[in-house]
This record gives structure tokens, sequence and C-alpha cells, in this order.
């Protein structure tokens, strides 16, 4: 079986011209947008400057066309003019020898032919009617309009040939009015005009492709010196930004460009120099820089635009319970608190996209347990202004809100204590104003006893107010060694008097020889006022306040020895639900037993003083049984001692 012949066309060209196309595309995607410019630039002008030459080539044939078809009209109307009367006489003879001799003479005369009124032509130079008229001779007529006979004007065309383009001007022929036939005169192009213009034509297209063939040739020559150096310095710029200084660029070139590969080889080497030198500072830097980080109190968080987390110190961990889970690489809105994540999505998908610059918000989380936080958002830009991340800095402002909201409520109910006061006293000034002398004497006692207990109350308030800011503001306190018996002491003078009206025990119970303690004598003294004075209050008729201090641990170190402070009484008691809320401010729990009236700031006042103190207030009661509020104060270390305990613990360590 004879095996099928393959055209090796269909075989051969489907390879070659991909081939070749693919090779002029990967040179074309290899040139600068330079280049690309110098190319384009050069296809407008070779075609503008191809475009005016073919322009005035044809507008020179153009009016060299309008010169033979003038000089073929002329010489037509003359020849006809001359020819006429001997056409009218019928000297045929006559007309061909006059013909002859006026074709001779001009080689611009392509032809010349005589017709008579109806068209047939019998006479013609070169042509001539056949000399033997028969039925199969051939007659050869011209085709003019119908309203050529009427007209007086020769009739022009023209025709291609080889040699060019031939004006065709037909002359009527007419003596004496009357209409004898057709002149018709064939005028060859100027050859002068027609080789001009061939000329200039192939000048043309050989400038045009002169153009091109430099601009290729530049091209190429670019591509083999400079190009391809240039290629392998980008190559060798993109790996060393990449990191890898060993990077060389081997090429034999002299000048600028050899100039600028040994410049290029000579940093790489210096890069590769520094970078072995200085890698473990770098690393130590790093180091430095995450430990700074990791020990920064707010919470950081590192994103990229695509929202994964790059970087996390421990207390943002710690904030948002990331503690143990493997966060990094990972997206952010994946492991966020819900409510975070409800509150930052926009904003934070508005700066990866360089919409906005970050913005602060605040969020309350309430599991495990409620907190307030403060989120800064702030967008990473690089040197372009282009979005690379975004940085969270989480704040726990819990306690900031708590004291806000503290501070609120100081003032509204400083506002509230400071109005019944004021309200009362202003309501009896009014009335004694406006009645006076019609009100008995007893009436009037009466309400000035009651504007000076107002008065009084009034004043205690105040005087609370100023004593808790001051407390609060900040402001130092000298500690200094004090003895306990004294202040004691004074407070038993003090409320003795007091005790006794009410029919209440008021005594002291001691450990002899108590030891100095550190503190500050006015606040502490301030401590056992608020204390006694709230206990003798509380307490009935036939009670007992007793002031109690002993020394804790006497055989222990001296740094490890305190002074127990408790002040009992036998009054009301406190309920259990109730004694967790007895220091804040203006909690007045006695108002749900009794109708004694305060400002709810004394136990507050005394709660900080201890706590200035470097101590804590307890309390301990029972409805009906008593109260029992006790605190710790340290034994007072004199100074030397303390230096020689401190270098103990140094050298112990």
């Amino acid at each position: 079986m004879t095996p099928p012949q393959l055209d090796p066309n269909q075989i051969a060209k489907p390879e070659i011209i991909p081939s070749w196309r693919d090779q002029i595309t990967r040179w074309w995607s290899e040139f600068k947008i330079q280049t690309r410019l110098l190319v384009a630039v050069t296809l407008i002008v070779s075609v503008m400057t191809s475009a005016v030459t073919f322009w005035a080539v044809n507008s020179i044939q153009q009016e060299a066309r309008l010169n033979d078809t003038r000089y073929g009209r002329d010489l037509g109307i003359l020849l006809a003019a001359d020819v006429a009367p001997l056409v009218a006489q019928g000297d045929y003879s006559q007309v061909a020898e006059f013909s002859q001799e006026f074709y001779n003479r001009s080689s611009s005369i392509r032809y010349m032919l005589y017709a008579d009124s109806d068209g047939e032509i019998y006479y013609g130079i070169p042509y001539t009617a056949p000399p033997v008229n028969s039925a199969l001779a051939l007659r050869r007529r011209m085709q003019l309009p119908p309203s050529y006979a009427q007209s007086k004007e020769p009739l022009v065309r023209q025709h291609a040939t080889p040699d060019g383009t031939v004006a065709d001007v037909f002359v009527p022929l007419a003596y004496q009015e009357k209409y004898l036939g057709v002149l018709a005169i064939g005028i060859n192009p100027n050859p002068t005009v027609v080789a001009s213009a061939a000329l200039t034509r192939n000048v043309t297209v050989a400038v045009f492709v002169a153009i091109w063939v430099m601009v290729i040739l530049g091209g190429v020559f670019n591509a083999l010196t400079i190009t391809q150096p240039i290629k392998e310095l980008v190559l060798g710029v993109k790996k060393i930004a990449a990191g890898d200084f060993k990077q060389r660029i081997d090429l034999p070139f002299g000048g600028e460009l050899g100039e600028l590969i040994s410049s290029f080889n000579e940093m790489a080497e210096r890069l590769e120099v520094y970078e072995e030198h200085n890698i473990e500072e770098l690393t130590a830097q790093k180091a430095k820089l995450e430990t700074l980080v990791s020990t920064i109190a707010d919470g950081a968080i590192l994103l990229d635009p695509q929202m994964r987390i790059i970087l996390v110190n421990p207390a943002a961990q710690r904030l948002f319970n990331w503690e143990g889970m493997p966060v990094l690489g990972g997206n952010a809105l994946y492991y966020l608190p819900a409510a975070v994540t409800e509150r930052l999505t926009c904003p934070l998908f508005q700066a990866a996209s360089g919409e906005s610059e970050g913005g602060e918000f605040r969020v309350t989380l309430r599991e495990p347990n409620q907190r307030t936080l403060r989120i800064l958002l702030a967008t990473v830009l690089d040197g372009r202004d282009t979005p690379k991340g975004i940085a969270i800095t989480v704040q726990d402002i819990t306690r900031e809100t708590e004291l806000n909201e503290a501070k609120s409520q100081f003032i509204s109910n400083v506002s509230h204590e400071l109005r019944t006061p004021l309200f009362n006293i202003k309501s009896i000034i009014e009335t004694i104003q406006e009645f006076g002398n019609n009100l008995p004497v007893e009436s009037q006692q009466e309400f000035l006893m009651t504007a000076n207990q107002e008065t009084d109350r009034l004043t205690r308030l105040v005087n609370d107010v100023l004593d808790l800011a001051r407390l609060e503001s900040g402001r130092s306190y000298q500690f200094e060694a004090i003895d306990l018996s004294q202040a004691i002491e004074q407070t038993l003078r003090t409320y003795q008097l007091n005790a006794q009206n009410k029919g209440i025990s008021l005594v002291k119970e001691s450990t002899p020889e108590l030891p100095l303690i550190r503190g500050n004598y006015d606040l502490l003294l301030q401590v056992f006022t608020n204390l006694v004075g709230n206990a003798l209050k509380f307490t009935p008729e036939g009670g007992k306040v007793t002031i109690r201090a002993y020394h804790l641990h006497p055989q222990a170190d001296l740094a490890a020895q305190a002074v127990r402070i408790e002040v009992a009484d036998t009054g009301m008691g406190i309920a259990p639900e109730d004694q967790p809320k007895i220091f804040e401010r203006f909690v007045r729990v006695e108002n749900r037993v009794h109708t004694l009236e305060g400002t709810g700031l004394g136990l507050c006042i005394v709660n900080d003083i201890v706590q200035k103190h470097e101590s804590q207030i307890h309390v301990i009661s029972e409805v009906g049984v008593g109260s029992t509020f006790w605190f710790d104060l340290p034994v007072h270390i004199p100074e030397t001692l303390d230096v020689m305990l401190a270098e103990a613990a140094t050298a112990k360590a």
C-alpha cells in the first residue's frame, strides 16, 4: 500500500511563520518605552515625508496633463482651421499631405484621425481607411455625443497607455457654418515630466526603505551593545535587592558602560562584606526591638493589607485571650472578639485600601469579664504613600472609665447633698424674713437651731469633700515614727464627754509599751476620729465602744512586726450584703435601720488613709451584735537598721 503523500508546504509554513512572529513579538516586548516612541516617531515622519512626496509628484503630473491638454486643444483648433477649407472642397490628398507634414514636425502628436459628419473615419495617421471598400472590410467610427455636432468647442478626454496618459482632443470641422466632421488628435505625455515623477517616486521609496533599515540596524546594535548589558545590570540589582550580595556581572565592555559594571561589582562586594560584619548587630537590634514591643504595657498588633497578623505582643494576647493560640499568619478578623470584629471590620478595610489613615474606637467586652478597650488604628505607608499594613494599639481603659463614672457620680452626689441643707437654710431664712416678729420666740429659736444644724451638716460635708479631694490629689505626706498611744488618748479625750452624754462606755485596750509605727500622725488621728465617731453614732445607750491596739509577732524580725488597731462597738451592725459597699462614696447603709444622717464619706476617707499607709481596712459585723473595724500598721524601722537589712538582703541574693 502506497503511503499518503504530504504537501511539504503544508508542513513547513505553519512552523516557520509562527516562529518569525514569536521572534518579532519577543523583540518588541524587550524594547523600552523610549525605543517604542522612537520607532513610532520614525514611522510617522517617514509616512508624512512619503505622503508629501507622492502628493507633490501627483501635483506635478496633474499639472503636466493640464499642459498637455491645453497644448492639444490649441493645436487641434489651429489644425482644424487650416484643413477645414480643404475638407469642404474635397481635396483629401492635400489634407493628407498637410497632416503628414504637421505630424512629422511634432513629436508630441501620437495620432491624427479625420471622420466625416457621420463619425466614419476616412483618414488617420498612423491609421488610414482601407483602399478597397467591401462588405468584409472593417469600418471604424468615432462614438461622440449626439449634441457634439452643434457644439463649437473641442472635446477633451484622456486614456491610459503603457507609456503614460494620452490626452484625446476632438475638434469639430466646420466651414461657413457647415459641420464637416471631426478632427481627433492624441497628445503624448511630456517625457521629461514622466521621467522626473518616476525618479522622484523611486527616490522616495529608497529613502523610506533606507530610514527603516537604519532604524532596524540601530535597534539591533542597541540590543547587542547596550540593552543586553543593561538587562544584566537590572537582573543583578534585583538580586542585590533580594539579598543575594554574591551577585557579580562579568561582561567585556569598556568606556562608561564598563565603569558602570565595575562599580556595580564593587558595590556588591562591599554589601557582602557589610552583611557579614553586621549580621550579628542586626540580629541584636531585632532582638531589642522584639523585647521592647513585648514589654509595652499596651497591646500592639501589626497586620498586612490582607488582614493577616504579622506581629502581636503579650499584652495584646492577654487582652484578647490569645495565649497559646497560633494567631500569627492568621486572619485577624477570625481571632478578634465578636464585638471588636463588628466594630472594626469596615475601618480596617478602609485603612488597608488607603481610604483612611486610621482612627480611635472604644469597644466594651463582656466576656470573660467586662472591660473597656480603646483601639487605635494607624495605616503604615511606604515611601510612595502606598498602604503596606495596619498598626493596632489596644489600651485597657476599664479603670479610667470607672474613674470617670465615679467622678460623675461623685459630682452628682455632692450636688444632691449640698442641695438639701441649702434648701432648708434658705426656707428658714425666707420664713423668718417674711413673718418676722409675728413668729413666737420658741418658733424662732427652733428655726435658728435647725439652720445651725443644717450649717454644721453643710460644713461637715464640705470638710469631708475637701479631705477626700486632698487624699486623692496625689499629694505627698511625710511619714515618720509615731506613738499610737498618744493618738488613741487624744481621740478618747475628744469623744469621752459625748460618750458619757449618750450613756456609752468608751474604753481602751492596749498592750503595754507599743512599738513605734511608721505613719502620718494627723491622718491616723483622722482615722480614729471617724471610726470612733461612727461607732458612737450607731451604738445605743448602754452600749460599749472599744479601741484596741496590740503588737503582732513581737518575736519575729522587725520588718515582719506590726501593730493591729481595732475599733469595736456593740451597735446595730451591718448586714453582710452591705459590707462590701460601706467604703464607697456617699453610701449610708445606716439609713435602712435608723434615721441618723451623715455625709457617707467618712469610711471612704478612712479607707484612702489606710491605703496610703500601705495597709487595708477590714470589717466584721453582725446585725444586732455590733461591728469591728481593724487594720495593721508596720513597725517603724530606724534608718541605720533599714540600711543594714537592705545590705543583708542584697548579699543573700
